[in-house]
């Protein structure tokens, strides 16, 4: 997915500089991974010390290999650890649901969003209780 960064042009308006915003014909993404827009249900916890237990859950937006874009009622401050389970939408032999487990740090927040950078992930079984995370 590609999207348009402004350019910032200076002008001058009786001796002040003045930003201006205009679309770039640069329509490259900066990232270093395709992201793919796949929802999927998320559950997740704060890993820092002062935390205090903070767990919520979600729906991803999108997904790369090195980054979660997912939909959370928390504020989830940038710099944040969190670990974050995704039900995976493939089966181990056709017949135990799978999840991702993914650690990373918050790196984008907004209202009703946050991101994740993915620093170490594994795959686990999902077991009867549905998505729930561990208690490593």
């Amino acid at each position: 997915m590609r999207t348009a960064q402004p350019v910032v042009l200076k002008a001058f308006s009786k001796g002040r500089k003045v930003a201006v915003l205009l679309p770039s014909n640069d329509r490259t993404d900066r990232r270093g991974s395709s992201r793919f827009p796949i929802e999927r249900e998320v559950r997740y916890r704060v890993l820092n010390k002062k935390s205090n237990n903070e767990a919520g859950g979600g729906a991803t937006i999108n997904m790369s290999s090195s980054g979660i874009c997912f939909s959370t009622e928390h504020v989830l401050l940038p710099g944040r650890t969190l670990e974050i389970a995704v039900s995976w939408p493939a089966q181990l032999n056709n017949t135990c649901p799978l999840k991702l487990v993914a650690r990373g740090r918050v790196v984008r927040f907004e209202p009703g969003k946050a991101a994740i950078e993915i620093q170490h992930y594994e795959f686990r079984t999902q077991g009867s209780q549905g998505l729930s995370m561990p208690t490593s």
